[in-house]
């Protein structure tokens, strides 16, 4: 076990911006991203008064983290699910509405620690990076049967690798003589394929494609388009949302939530704004807050974060 995974990313912050939500007793805080429970056992430490809904897609996660959260006994209710899922994993519990939600979006310490998962490309391992070993098509088996064009939206798209058409057109002239299993061969593709200039920036080279292959293997931003708008409908009025991406992509999706629900849809000229366009959420942070160099030193993994807040500050008007 190593030390880096016992850290959660940006964990105070994310305490500090729930806190006014989850004091009161019978709060229910949702961990919509469990992963080895450090968030959750903070939020169930730090809020004597709540009780947590988490979920997870990776069982082994569940596993890990369902013996750190036993001491908690029954204020802990762990489920195996997608954050998509949310709405009806709420209703199966009978909790109509909750008072706060944190999704941490980064790949989970244990995914990247745990060689044989295969979304790290430092150390060789099975080309899977499936979050859910249970289900759907590993990486190995979108790099040997996409067709070019699609690999190449995917890089692009996924990875915003400027280089994709070269490394797509390597991957199909290296797949014909043998199928992709392993990440150690894609990382060296890469890294042959790339001109001298694009190595020279931005860290390992199959840092995009690598992250390209887990959002398309994973499903990870069209769950989160699902995601997100769905956790703020669950939230009661005062309730508070915190969410920690780590690419663009992802805190792009999250800011244009927040920004419609924090946005006046009221028709130009009105003299007086009716209830129903009048804003639905109130934003917690200025724009994207980053880490602290401290935060930084202490888990290098929390570099990329960015955190944003938002509170419920009133009901629909139908």
């Amino acid at each position: 076990m190593s030390q880096t995974r016992h850290v959660p990313v940006m964990l105070q912050r994310c305490l500090d911006l729930l806190a006014p939500a989850l004091q009161k007793p019978g709060s229910v805080v949702v961990d919509c991203t469990l992963g080895l429970g450090g968030h959750s056992e903070a939020l169930l430490t730090s809020f004597p008064e709540a009780r947590l809904v988490a979920l997870d897609r990776d069982k082994e996660a569940l596993r890990l983290s369902g013996e750190r959260l036993a001491p908690f006994g029954d204020r802990a209710t762990l489920v195996h699910a997608v954050y998509d899922e949310l709405p009806e994993v709420l209703e199966r519990l009978s909790v109509p509405r909750v008072q706060g939600v944190l999704f941490d979006l980064g790949v989970s310490s244990m995914q990247l620690d745990e060689r044989e998962r295969g979304f790290a490309y430092a150390h060789d391992a099975p080309l899977d990076m499936r979050m859910d070993q249970t289900t759907g098509v590993s990486a190995a088996e979108v790099l040997n049967t996409y067709p070019p064009g699609d690999l190449v939206r995917i890089l692009r798209q996924y990875g915003e690798e400027k280089q994709a058409k070269r490394i797509v057109s390597a991957i199909v002239r290296e797949r014909e003589k043998e199928p992709f299993s392993n990440s150690a061969r894609l990382v060296e593709l890469i890294r042959d394929a790339l001109p001298q200039a694009a190595k020279r920036t931005g860290g390992n080279p199959a840092k995009r494609t690598f992250q390209a292959l887990r959002i398309e293997v994973n499903g990870e931003l069209s769950v989160l388009e699902r995601a997100i708008p769905a956790a703020v409908e669950s939230l009661a009025v005062d309730g508070r949302i915190a969410v920690l991406s780590y690419h663009s992509l992802e805190d792009r999706l999250v800011k244009q939530v927040f920004a419609a629900g924090a946005a006046n849809t009221a028709p130009p000229g009105l003299p007086v704004v009716p209830e129903q366009y009048q804003p639905r959420l109130k934003l917690l942070t200025r724009g994207a807050e980053l880490p602290t160099e401290e935060e930084i030193a202490e888990n290098r993994r929390a570099a990329p974060a960015r955190l944003r807040g938002a509170q419920r500050i009133r009901e629909d008007v139908r």
